[in-house]
């Protein structure tokens, strides 16, 4: 009887689910709502005839910030999804259609996932605000091309580890 108890709190990751699920829901739908803006401000001044200065780079940080969002939004998919096929069911429809999200078998292969979604998300990030640094010198588009170097060199190995 214990067992089956204690087998039965394993339900209780339901609400890890639910919340993860609403919450990436609820950043699809303020990164569309940003991109809608965007277009929004886009064709106002399209129209007007005129745009503002750094306009152009003001446009791109608002789509990539979107972009960020949506990240964090898969993010919190997968870990719904990975969750309730760890600890409560197969997902039945995917199964039926013959797919499956994310074949994940593990807390370890769920967390390996999760993490080079985090780091696409640190990518974009970085991204966004190397948008609107102003570089002054040249040790400091040193150090510019020395982070994009070392986010290469990173997103490299984490796609090597990867694969073995």
């Amino acid at each position: 009887m214990f067992e089956h108890g204690l087998w039965a709190t394993r339900l209780i990751t339901i609400l890890a689910v639910i919340f993860g699920v609403v919450g990436a829901i609820v950043l699809f739908v303020i990164a569309s709502a940003d991109i809608v803006h965007v277009l929004s401000v886009t064709f106002k001044y399209f129209f007007a005839g005129y745009h503002p200065e750094d306009f152009h780079a003001d446009v791109v940080a608002e789509i990539i910030g979107a972009i960020d969002l949506y990240l964090i939004g898969v993010v919190l998919l997968i870990f719904g999804f990975g969750i309730y096929e760890l600890f409560i069911s197969d997902i039945e429809p995917a199964q039926r259609d013959g797919e499956r999200v994310l074949h994940v078998t593990s807390l370890d292969q769920l967390k390996d996932k999760i993490a080079k979604v985090i780091v696409m998300v640190l990518v974009v990030n970085f991204f966004q605000r190397v948008l609107h640094t102003n570089y002054v010198g040249a040790l400091e588009m040193l150090y510019f091309a020395l982070s994009i170097t070392g986010l290469a060199l990173g997103l490299y190995f984490l796609n090597k580890v990867g694969k073995y």
